[in-house]
């Protein structure tokens, strides 16, 4: 748990921003944020002025990671922003999503209500593209290249950035792309459609497939990991505390993996024990990435923060989701993102937790041989079709040029938000 030394009510804010309320600005997942208020974390007092990370906006205020400490729930006037430079981040994601949220050309709803596998619990999350209007492509001011809800729900990418990730074979982006529920708000929008087959290609192979193969990989090495932490912080609790040599020797000898050679087991558990801090160091329940903080966290009686399980099935299902979406389009040459039957049943276990991360990692293995042969069969072409996609950001160019020169009605021309000013290079962050 930190606190932040230079705590107070009225923080000194940067050049510009002085008569900004840091009460009213919103807070976007992952911003760090001072408290205002005590706590009481069971019967631990958690005091005015501690240093926490939103882990997510919820019934009006927000859920504060804190180092050491795990979730809790802030409403929104007990919590300040903590550097000068996270006010500008916000304020800046923020008006820009005001000025730019009318500029969507392609909105599309994506996730679990796209593949058929949503529940009651299930949220709806949106992906799209935007176009910049033509004043916004000139001076100094960053330009603007995505667009984020306050709650991370809705994501918008300009529309380069769309077509470069789509030639890249990016999953979000194809999807957003190629799920039936895609939606062109504008004509812009319409041309992306029309040229979205422009941007498939055998690629998928790897961005689909052979990735979710290995983070399934990854899961299921972590999935181990975690089966031995209450072990690790409980060996690490003892008198004298043990080292990391040691308690790697000791994990190693009871890792079910095999190794090659004891210094090969050794490694292996060293790696693990690594991972382990640096999970809890990434979720901010340990003030550093070391082993020192580890052994720290442990005897201070740090356990496994409630998360930590229901995430994985999450990412599982969808792993092994996008191997059988790569199969079918590289064997079919169309996609399709509803899943049904046996698969949709096998999925919603594995969303649901009743199914071992190994499991997964086998079904995903048995899957692989179809995956290959899809591949080697397939009749999509080899590349994307680089010059098609040129032609199609070319053609939205002048459009926008256009639509801006003769004022036409509406948000990219006539209508169109005035550009940020630029701001001073000595007040960033």
């Amino acid at each position: 748990m930190t606190r932040d030394p230079k705590h107070s009510d009225a923080p000194s804010r940067p050049r510009g921003y002085e008569q900004v309320d840091r009460l009213s600005i919103p807070l976007p997942h992952g911003t760090e944020v001072t408290t205002r208020v005590e706590r009481l974390a069971g019967e631990r007092r958690i005091p005015q002025g501690v240093v926490g990370r939103v882990a997510r906006a919820r019934d009006g205020g927000f859920d504060i990671q804190i180092v050491g400490v795990g979730e809790l729930w802030y409403a929104r006037d007990e919590l300040v922003p903590r550097k000068p430079g996270q006010l500008q981040f916000a304020l800046r994601r923020a008006a820009t999503w005001d000025a730019l949220r009318p500029c969507v050309v392609l909105e599309t709803v994506v996730g679990s209500q796209a593949w058929g596998l949503a529940n009651e619990a299930s949220d709806v999350d949106m992906r799209g593209v935007f176009a910049l209007p033509l004043p916004w492509h000139f001076g100094l001011a960053d330009k603007a290249k995505d667009l984020v809800s306050a709650d991370g729900s809705h994501t918008f990418w300009e529309v380069s950035k769309a077509v470069e990730q789509a030639l890249r074979a990016d999953p979000n982006t194809l999807e957003t792309l190629f799920v039936p529920s895609a939606r062109a708000t504008d004509a812009l929008g319409e041309w992306l459609l029309a040229e979205r087959e422009a941007f498939v290609s055998k690629a998928i192979f790897g961005s689909f497939g052979r990735y979710a193969m290995s983070q399934l990989d990854k899961l299921t090495r972590s999935q181990r990991l975690a089966e031995h932490r209450d072990l690790v912080l409980a060996w690490l609790c003892e008198e004298p505390a043990p080292s990391l040599d040691e308690v790697s020797q000791r994990l190693a000898a009871i890792s079910p993996r095999t190794a090659p050679s004891p210094e090969d087991a050794l490694l292996a558990a060293k790696t693990y024990l690594k991972q382990l801090y640096r999970s809890l160091w990434d979720q901010g329940l340990i003030e550093s990435n070391d082993f020192a903080a580890l052994t720290r966290y442990a005897r201070g009686g740090g356990q496994r923060p409630p998360s930590a399980r229901e995430l994985r099935p999450k990412n599982a299902y969808n792993l092994l989701r996008l191997v059988v979406l790569a199969t079918g389009w590289l064997k079919d040459g169309v996609p399709t993102f509803e899943v049904s039957g046996a698969m949709k049943a096998r999925l919603l276990e594995i969303k649901s937790g009743q199914v071992p991360l190994e499991d997964v990692l086998r079904d995903a293995e048995a899957l692989a041989p179809e995956l290959e042969e899809a591949h080697r069969t397939s009749t999509l072409p080899a590349f994307p079709d680089y010059g098609r996609a040129d032609r199609l950001l070319r053609r939205v160019g002048e459009e926008l040029a256009r639509r801006w020169v003769l004022k036409e009605p509406g948000p990219l021309g006539r209508d169109a938000p005035a550009p940020p000013a630029v701001e001073d290079k000595e007040d960033a962050p």
